[in-house]
């Protein structure tokens, strides 16, 4: 996951070269660029994760995005600390920075298309909550995680927090949290951090596997399992289950639903067109 092709389909301008962005087939890949750093996550990226979400989320072409981190130590390791003193002097600059962050990883976790975080190396505080602000997590056997707050001394966002959480349970999260601690891929896995781990050589054959299946699916069907997904883990009393019934409709009344029912039938695979 560090390189980056020649070429890609369709242009994909990334604002600040600390976050490469190109296309694959219907993939979007998003890579921190801070390798200097161990991909620290700067003030550029936070800006330019939701202005190519956003293109993406419009780019009926583009299927799902992938995060991966540049170079061969890390997939981000947290916020880059070097600008605190800038960013984090005065109680505006806190305002503002705490604004970026919470817009960048607010928008990841609403947007629309399915989003794997392809994780090396050391995963580490802001890095940590850019993967669970993702769909999916797979890890590299190499990949190291920690949430250094409390020995940094920094708050922690409440939507951080919930995302994590959801994803591991209060007992996990209070201990990685609480302990500052650093675990690695095949306990990440054992309390639902991510889902899956792979040798390095067998590392990109894993990701080909999500990549190959999510580009494939039925987008509108996965697009309401995301939305319903989200939906579920809200408390009962603000479930909008009108909205979830009206997602499920639209994939019954789609082009899709026609084709896949017709691919089934004729023993061959649909094509889907998201419509």
């Amino acid at each position: 996951m560090n390189t980056v092709p020649v070429a890609a389909a369709r242009a994909y301008e990334s604002p600040t070269e600390k976050l490469k962005a190109w296309v694959d087939g219907a993939v979007l890949h998003l890579s921190f660029n801070n390798p200097a750093k161990h991909n620290a996550i700067s003030v550029e990226m936070w800006e330019a994760v939701p202005l190519l979400l956003d293109q993406a989320e419009k780019d009926d072409a583009i299927r799902m995005v992938v995060f991966s981190g540049q170079g061969p130590k890390a997939f981000a390791s947290g916020a880059d600390i070097s600008q605190f003193e800038d960013m984090r002097a005065a109680r505006e600059a806190v305002k503002k920075y705490e604004h970026m962050a919470e817009n960048a990883l607010m928008g990841l976790y609403r947007f629309g298309k399915p989003v794997v975080a392809a994780i090396h190396g050391y995963c580490l505080g802001g890095g940590v909550n850019m993967a669970i602000s993702c769909d999916i997590r797979i890890a590299r056997s190499d990949a190291v995680f920690s949430i250094p707050a409390t020995r940094l001394g920094l708050g922690y966002r409440f939507s951080a927090l919930k995302n994590l959480v959801d994803l591991v349970g209060p007992g996990a999260a209070q201990d990685l949290f609480f302990t500052a601690r650093r675990i690695d891929a095949g306990e990440a896995k054992a309390i639902g951090l991510v889902s899956r781990v792979a040798p390095p050589d067998q590392f990109d054959a894993l990701l080909a596997e999500y990549t190959s299946a999510i580009t494939t699916g039925a987008p509108l069907t996965i697009k309401a399992g995301k939305r319903i997904i989200r939906e579920v883990l809200r408390p009962d009393a603000h479930i909008d289950m009108d909205f979830c019934q009206r997602l499920i409709k639209d994939c019954f009344e789609s082009e899709d639903y026609a084709e896949g029912r017709k691919a089934f039938m004729e023993k061959r695979k649909p094509v889907f067109k998201g419509k």
